[in-house]
């Protein structure tokens, strides 16, 4: 059975540049969802093992979709993985209090993502 590794982004090339990076991971699907509401719908339909998101996303936040994942129950310690351009020096701080894994600020290096998500899905 593969994992799903749901990529959320309302940025189409930001998307298709971690679709590309991850591509090839073994057993891993990659789906992208270019809101929160249509991330949280693909939860709801598919079993997700990872989430990479921005957090400046149209209508609900990025921040608000992190804690409303941690709410969901089985997501709890399904890892997420943030990438964001948002240059407030709290924000790392703020979305690991939410239960985020990891930060990447933009500009940020696709295999350095994909080795911490490797990392992160085989703990």
């Amino acid at each position: 059975m593969s994992c799903i590794v749901l990529i959320v982004d309302d940025a189409e090339q930001c998307a298709e540049t971690l679709e590309v990076a991850l591509s090839g991971l073994s057993g891993v699907d990659v789906v992208a969802a270019d809101s929160a509401e249509q991330a949280l719908q693909t939860m709801l339909e598919r079993r997700v093992c990872a989430i990479i998101t921005d957090l400046h996303l149209p209508r609900m936040s990025g921040f608000d979709l992190i804690r409303r994942v941690r709410e969901q129950p089985g997501y709890t310690h399904v890892p997420i993985l943030v990438i964001s351009g948002d240059s407030d020096p709290c924000t790392p701080g703020r979305i690991r209090a939410l239960g985020a894994n990891a930060f990447f600020p933009k500009p940020y290096s696709p295999s350095a993502v994909r080795k911490k998500l490797e990392m992160l899905l085989n703990e």
